[in-house]
């Protein structure tokens, strides 16, 4: 992403911070108008011989830049831009070498603001940058010869003019002779006059032969400069929309699953702004000139030019159509996983609609959601035979209109739907052992703009990324399942919504380590990666790291089969550790605090040849979402503490938990717990609450036998060998409260408060709290 870029999306105090580099002798309107061409011409240092005609360079895109700004709304940083080149021309033109290394200083202050706020340090891309380059430089290119077509057209209007008055001129003398032949008996004079006459019409017969020839030429040659214009320019819109655009559609859509976007979409829309006016300028111009072919006099008309020109107006409105109806895209996707009777919101926007004034008329968007099949049926439609009759609804939305406004500060024309809701769901059959929320569906958004005061009318559609409609909560997590595996492994130019049943195992690792980063903000390293593939294969023994990468995981085994043993599958397991990662753990894990993937048997080969009171942390086997504590008793033996799920780290922080348990002293491998858990223990308060009462604080403690018999329950679990021991908490402040006692004091008003739907799922014995 470009520097530029990347600085308009920092948050508003960094913002601030850009905004006081640029001034007086580098104001902001000429960093944000020539972002590209800046940073293409300034990135590397150049010697100080090539900086000799920086200034010309500069002042020479600067007025390119303001010429092309015709729009209105645009006046006030179209002067910003001509007092630029003013100023840079007046104050710089005998030192290039200072105006240079100023705007590299402030490309160097800006990139440290930019290195400061994203916490890591921004890395160009010189090849990217390098296309980029070479971009601009084909648009800028084709500009030029455009505004030679302009020229030409001109320059044949006056020449075709200039040939029609020495044509009639020449008809004059014509009739004059013919008069002088008719009128009565040749005399002397007026046979002088004749031959006069005859002697001018030849002459000029010889002059308007020579102009046909010139005309005729300058004719031929102004189509030739207007194909290869057209030519270009489906060039250079095939790699703005079929690469660029396409390229920022796929990472919008890796972003569902936490992958950082590069790419942006307003520098695609300058783009797209800039291929617009020239393909409108273009079609304008074939335009005139066969206006001015069917004006012109029969002798200057040449038999092919009518067709050609014919068929260049269909290309160049062709491609103003491909333009207008690609660029018609979903700046924010609708959620992913939608649930029913649920709020949600999208915005559309028309990346030409500005520069193509579709404002003037705004034009309103419908949405509608429609099947998979659906979807393919319009798709086929549209290739086939342009736009077939409207899909079949499968749902009903709320609030799915609007229409699109045009905000003149960013030129942006869109749509923001802030209230749509889906009120039902009508379901396809299922085959086999397919679910709801196997089913993907998609909004479809609608609309039909007038281009050129009504002379061209386009009806456009875009489809949203693949949703999952669920009723229930519990649904989520399969859910996201299809919706993650669609978003990384769908390939390019698909048929909606087809995807892979099988990838190998390392692109699948990718993905879920994407995900967990995005989530927690903390990275899965190659024993954790290698973890998850054991666990997915289902294997009890290593795998070979190389053998491991090349190993092929099928979607059934990603979300459908269950684990061994278990009654929940791998996609359920790992979503439930990310959720209570991000929810509870987030800092832990960051600080490496957490082992987390590890088995529970290597778990206690570790633990087993440590001294007592040694401790890590585990993410459980048997409970979704639960952590567990691993430690070393007396005699080496190791004890696993029942799991902490989300609703037990709700009651009580597991830095908090940590600090109650008196057996835990070092974390693995011998790390005094205090040394890094320290930071993250409750304050106790030391005075009363406002009403005067004490509030009661959680403890976690271990059941009493622990200290006096070695008699510890185990696992209900065959397969974990390790004894697992049930936690419990009491109030710090007062003996062990009863049931009713706990049910009656505020905190269990405050929790109830709190979730009051999941309550029932709690159970009170003894003075205890603990999750069933």
């Amino acid at each position: 992403m470009a520097l530029w870029a990347r600085a308009q999306q920092l948050p508003q105090e960094s913002l601030q911070k850009v905004r006081a580099i640029y001034g007086e002798h580098f104001p902001i309107e000429v960093r944000h108008c020539l972002a590209t061409w800046i940073e293409n011409r300034i990135w590397t240092q150049e010697p100080e011989e090539q900086q000799r005609f920086f200034v010309e360079e500069l002042v020479q895109e600067l007025q390119t830049h303001a010429e092309l700004m015709l729009s209105p709304e645009l006046f006030v940083t179209k002067m910003k831009l001509i007092e630029a080149s003013n100023l840079f021309r007046r104050q710089y033109s005998h030192a290039p070498h200072e105006l240079y290394t100023y705007m590299r200083r402030c490309l160097a202050l800006e990139m440290d603001v930019i290195q400061n706020a994203m916490g890591a340090p921004y890395i160009a891309q010189p090849q990217t940058e390098r296309k980029y380059s070479e971009l601009i430089t084909g648009l800028q290119t084709v500009r030029q010869k455009v505004n030679m077509a302009t020229e030409e057209i001109r320059s044949l209007q006056a020449n075709i003019e200039s040939f029609s008055l020495q044509y009639h001129e020449c008809l004059k003398n014509k009739g004059h002779i013919n008069y002088i032949q008719q009128s009565g008996p040749l005399t002397a004079e007026r046979r002088e006059l004749e031959a006069c006459l005859r002697v001018q019409v030849e002459e000029m017969e010889r002059k308007l032969n020579a102009s046909v020839a010139q005309i005729n030429q300058g004719q031929m040659e102004l189509v030739d400069h207007m194909k290869e214009n057209i030519s270009t320019l489906r060039q250079l819109q095939s790699q703005v929309l079929d690469e660029e655009l396409i390229k920022w559609k796929r990472e919008q859509q890796l972003s569902g699953n936490g992958v950082p976007m590069q790419s942006n979409l307003n520098t695609i829309q300058e783009w797209c702004e800039l291929l617009a006016d020239l393909i409108w300028s273009t079609r304008q111009q074939v335009n005139n000139v066969a206006r001015i072919n069917s004006k012109t006099i029969v002798e200057l008309r040449q038999p092919h030019l009518v067709e050609m020109l014919d068929d260049m107006s269909k290309q160049v409105t062709s491609l103003l159509s491909t333009l207008v109806t690609s660029t018609f895209v979903i700046e924010k996707q609708p959620p992913q996983v939608m649930k029913t009777n649920t709020r949600f919101t999208a915005t559309v926007r028309l990346l030409v609609g500005g520069q193509l004034n579709v404002h003037m008329t705004p034009p309103r968007v419908t949405v509608v959601i429609i099947s998979e099949q659906q979807a393919q049926l319009l798709l086929k439609s549209d290739t086939q035979s342009g736009r077939g009759k409207q899909p079949v609804e499968c749902g009903d939305i709320l609030n799915n209109s609007g229409c699109m406004e045009y905000q003149p500060t960013n030129r942006q024309l869109s749509v923001s739907f802030r209230n749509m809701q889906l009120r039902k769901i009508k379901r396809a059959e299922k085959k086999g052992t397919e679910s709801v929320m196997d089913e993907k569906l998609t909004l479809l958004f609608q609309s039909e703009f007038n281009v050129g005061g009504g002379e061209l009318v386009f009806q456009v559609w875009t489809l949203s990324l693949p949703v999952v409609v669920i009723v229930h909560g519990n649904q989520e997590p399969h859910g996201w399942a299809t919706v993650t595996w669609d978003n990384a492994f769908s390939p390019p130019g698909r048929v909606p919504f087809a995807v892979p049943d099988k990838v190998t195992w390392i692109q699948l690792a990718e993905t879920l380590r994407i995900k967990f980063c995005s989530a927690t903000g903390g990275d899965l390293s190659e024993d954790n990666l290698r973890f998850l593939g054991e666990k997915i294969f289902r294997s009890n023994l290593p795998i070979n790291p190389m053998e491991l990468n090349g190993m092929t995981v099928s979607w059934t085994q990603f979300c459908k089969d269950a684990l061994p043993e278990r009654n929940f599958t791998f996609w359920e397991w790992f979503y439930m550790v990310v959720k209570v990662t991000r929810d509870y753990l987030r800092t832990l894990w960051c600080d490496r605090l957490i082992m987390g993937f590890i088995q529970k048997k290597q778990a206690e080969e570790m633990l087993g040849k440590c001294p007592p009171g040694t401790f890590l942390l585990r993410f459980s086997d048997s409970e979704l979402g639960g952590i567990t504590i691993a430690w070393t008793g007396e005699g080496n033996e190791v004890f696993s503490l029942q799991p902490f799920t989300s609703r037990d780290l709700m009651l009580r922080s597991l830095a908090d938990r940590i600090l109650d348990l008196t057996q835990l002293q070092f974390l693995y491998p011998n790390i005094a717990k205090d040394d890094v858990f320290s930071k993250y223990y409750t304050k106790p308060e030391n005075e009363m609450l406002k009403n005067g009462y004490v509030k009661p604080v959680l403890v976690t403690t271990l059941p009493p036998y622990m200290s006096s018999s070695p008699a510890y329950a185990h696992s209900p679990d065959s397969h974990r060998n390790t004894p697992s021991v049930h936690s419990s908490y009491f109030s710090a402040s007062t003996p062990a409260q009863t049931e009713s006692s706990f049910m009656d004091s505020e905190l269990f008003e405050q929790i109830r408060a709190f979730e009051p739907e999941g309550f029932d799922d709690f159970d009170y014995f003894g003075g205890n709290v603990a999750m069933k």
